[in-house]
């Protein structure tokens, strides 16, 4: 039997899966963090048999000591690369531009490609090149797939993608919408078809991925047709740290008024707004506790994230030309009933009926929350983005 090593790979860290591709059990998983600082750390978990090792004063200078620590973990916990050797290596990169639309099997072009998009993405696909590099020396023999987050976004039409700025000025700066989580949109969308025993071509979806990162997409017969990110994952909806939409006038006006740099202007909008912001907390649970409690502000927060989510919902709903189904997917998504219950509540003119019971019930299954009665299926399916890179990469390489 032969496996697929799926690799997640950021600055100082990366997460890796070891999917049967038979039978896409995952074998073993894993997390290498604080690469190249003075103590590094590792956890390797064997899913077969549930056993696990872990080191939190490593020695991982670099993204290669972290592979071969991974290696290592391997051969003590298992199971063995001798029964499920790595056929093939998926990578996730974060931005594929207009370039790429598919999962790519990685050659010096590609890498240079992706080295040459990282202005889009400055933050992520210098990190994902440095774990395909790693990868590709401990693991030479076997062909490296890149799975671009933008890939599945790609189908978007030009009225969707185009910002209304000079065109010369977009065309030399690759300026336009791109969108991000695809890989999580693809799978889920794909999920939701075959739990509603439906062809996936007559089916019109939103998808809403919310977790610390949150998106939403439009997809009409499995084809993306607008998504809530843009030319940044900054575009869109409420997020954990991150502001979402905002007036672009807001940074003029901070820069002259406030004296905020740009990098400081950057770093306020990633990394100290959205709940954060609001609230002091970027984790949705504590606000959620915070709100719980009685806490006004924590409240209003929460008021402003789901305000966020109704409106693309209502605007996807248009762009759909009617609406088959909406699918709550990711951390946030898959486990907060009471977001999902006030994010829907009133949409009963959508053909939007929830299942009080059924919204409650917490599980790892992909499940139906809605009415029987309800025109509009509304459903909760975990994603599973390793698992789709897998896919993925085995359809290109093998």
């Amino acid at each position: 039997m032969s496996a697929a090593l799926v690799v997640n790979s950021g600055s100082s860290s990366f997460k890796y899966q070891l999917i049967e591709l038979d039978d896409e059990r995952t074998l073993a998983s894993g997390l290498v963090e604080r690469i190249g600082e003075s103590r590094g750390s590792w956890k390797h978990t064997n899913a077969v048999t549930g056993e696990t090792s872990s080191n939190d004063s490593a020695e991982v200078p670099d993204h290669a000591a972290g592979f071969q620590a991974m290696i290592d973990a391997f051969g003590k916990v298992g199971p063995s690369f001798d029964e499920h050797p790595p056929a093939v290596v998926g990578h996730r990169v974060v931005h594929g531009g207009t370039r790429f639309d598919q999962a790519t099997v990685v050659t010096d072009e590609v890498e240079q490609q992706i080295d040459d998009l990282s202005s889009l993405a400055p933050l992520h696909n210098p990190a994902n090149l440095e774990g395909i590099r790693a990868a590709k020396q401990v693991f030479s023999d076997v062909p490296h797939v890149a799975v671009f987050d933008t890939a599945f976004h790609q189908t978007m039409p030009p009225h969707a993608y185009t910002y209304a700025i000079p065109a010369d000025l977009a065309e030399q700066y690759q300026i336009r919408r791109y969108g991000m989580h695809g890989t999580s949109h693809k799978y889920v969308s794909e999920q939701a078809a075959v739990f509603l025993d439906r062809p996936l071509a007559e089916l019109k979806t939103i998808v809403l991925h919310l977790g610390n990162g949150a998106s939403a997409a439009a997809i009409d017969g499995g084809r993306s047709i607008e998504t809530s990110m843009g030319l940044t994952p900054l575009e869109g909806l409420v997020m954990g740290t991150r502001s979402g939409d905002l007036d672009p006038a807001v940074l003029i006006h901070l820069h002259r008024e406030a004296g905020l740099s740009f990098d400081e202007l950057d770093t306020m909008l990633n990394k100290q707004s959205g709940l954060l912001g609001l609230t002091g907390s970027g984790d949705m649970r504590d606000v959620q506790d915070a709100a719980t409690k009685g806490d006004e502000t924590a409240e209003a927060a929460l008021a402003v994230y789901r305000h966020r989510i109704r409106r693309y919902v209502g605007a996807y709903t248009a762009q759909l030309g009617g609406l088959d189904a909406v699918v709550f997917t990711a951390g946030v998504g898959e486990n907060n009933a009471l977001l999902r219950r006030r994010v829907l509540a009133g949409l009963e003119h959508l053909g939007i009926e929830i299942d009080p019971d059924r919204n409650e019930l917490h599980s790892k299954e992909a499940r139906r929350i809605s009415t029987d009665a309800s025109r509009v299926a509304v459903l909760v399916i975990p994603t599973d983005e390793e698992l789709e890179i897998a896919r993925q990469s085995a359809a290109v390489a093998l």
